[in-house]
This record gives structure tokens, C-alpha cells and sequence, in this order.
């Protein structure tokens, strides 16, 4: 299975995230109308505006600030957010497979079935709210931050997590399968229910007591059969 790390005997060093530094510049209105595919948008501020169904494939969001926009199906298929900031997002089934985000903070989403299986997120921060079946298989996460967030059935099947971190959140059924962990920091999660692909743990850090909360499966995946 190989090694797995916990705080105890001394505590283990864990290399820490890399925060994004986002400092906006004074932002334009956007007044465009919707989303184009493979647009270009620089220096904006969505600000309630009503995404849903939209098509943004491939468009780039640079220096942009979204606040309480509805994005239930909005489809941003390899779009690039980069240097920007989503507050309080809503919706269902927001589609950004393939999409990558670069120096973003993501603050009290509402999002569910979020598609970001292949994407790449680098320097993120996603703080507060909850995320129901956030999809992020084959995903490529470094230096992600989810804090003080709830994601509900998170799949990180085959993805590669370097440098992430949970504080504070609860995480509940998430899937590990073929998923690759390096310097991931689960000790301060709130709570830690993996579904599938325990053994996957290998290359990230736990707490002691998540260590006996996880004893039931770690022994189920290792073949072991447990009687008093």
C-alpha cells in the first residue's frame, strides 16, 4: 500500500500549499450580454449576472471578479480562469471539464455536479460554502487549498494531488480511486469519510485519530478480517 503519514511520534512535515495572490485591478461592468465560446474577457466584473446554459468553452477569464453569478449547466469546457476571484457561484451541472484555473479563489460556493474532471487547478484556494459530487477525475491539483468548505462524494479517481490541503473541511464518501497524493495535508479536516481507494492515502498526512476512524476500511481494503 505504501507508506502512509500521521502526526504521531514527533509529528511529520508536510510541505505546505502555495496560496494564490490575487490582487484585482478597478474593474469594468461587464455589459457584453452572455457568454461567447472562446471569448475574452479581461479585467470584468460579473456581478449577479444569469449564466445558466451558456456556452463559454474555451473562453478566458483574466483579472475578473464573479460575484453571485447562477451558472446551473453553463458550459466552460476548457476555459482558463486566471488571477480572479468567484464568490458566492450557484448551480447545477456547471460544466468545466478540462479547464484550468491559475491564481483563483473560489469563496461560499453552491455548486452541484460540478465537471472539472481533467482540469488543472494550480494555486487555489476554494474557502466556505458546500459542493455536492465535484467531479475531478484525472484531475491535476498543485497547491490547492479547500477550507472550511462541505464537498459532498468528491471524486478524485486517477487524479494527482501535490500540495493540497483540507482545513476545516468535511469531506464525505470521497473516492480516492487511482488517485496519486504528494505532501497532502488532511489533518485538520473536519471530518474524513473515504468511500473508495484507501489505500490511495500513501503520500498524504493524517491525524492519529483519523488514523483509528479509518481503521474499518484500511482493514477491509487490506484483506483483513477483524472478530474480538
Amino acid at each position: 500500500m505504501g507508506r502512509m503519514a500521521t502526526t504521531g511520534g514527533g509529528g511529520t512535515r508536510v510541505k505546505a500549499a502555495r496560496r494564490p495572490e490575487v490582487r484585482l485591478p478597478a474593474l469594468e461592468p461587464h455589459t457584453g450580454g452572455g457568454l461567447e465560446p472562446d471569448g475574452d474577457y479581461d479585467g470584468l466584473e460579473f456581478r449577479e449576472a444569469d449564466l445558466a446554459g451558456q456556452d463559454g468553452g474555451g473562453a478566458r477569464f483574466m483579472d475578473c471578479a464573479l460575484g453571485a453569478c447562477v451558472l446551473d449547466g453553463t458550459r466552460l469546457v476548457r476555459a482558463r480562469f486566471l488571477d480572479s476571484v468567484l464568490t458566492a457561484p450557484r448551480g447545477v451541472g456547471t460544466d468545466l471539464s478540462e479547464a484550468t484555473l491559475r491564481d483563483v479563489e473560489v469563496h461560499d460556493a453552491r455548486l452541484g455536479g460540478v465537471q472539472l474532471h481533467g482540469a488543472v487547478l494550480e494555486r487555489v484556494v476554494i474557502r466556505g460554502g458546500k459542493i455536492d459530487y465535484l467531479n475531478l477525475r484525472g484531475s491535476r491539483l498543485r497547491d490547492v487549498v479547500f477550507e472550511n468548505c462541505v464537498l459532498v462524494e468528491p471524486d478524485f479517481g486517477g487524479a494527482r494531488l501535490e500540495r493540497v490541503a483540507f482545513p476545516g473541511c468535511v469531506l464525505k464518501g470521497a473516492d480516492l480511486a487511482g488517485a496519486t497524493l504528494t505532501d497532502v495535508d488532511l489533518r485538520d479536516a473536519a471530518a474524513l469519510e473515504v468511500a473508495r481507494g484507501v489505500e490511495r492515502l500513501s503520500g498524504a498526512v493524517i491525524s492519529t485519530g483519523q488514523l483509528l476512524d479509518l481503521a474499518p476500511v484500511l482493514a477491509g481494503a487490506l484483506g483483513i478480517r477483524v472478530e474480538d
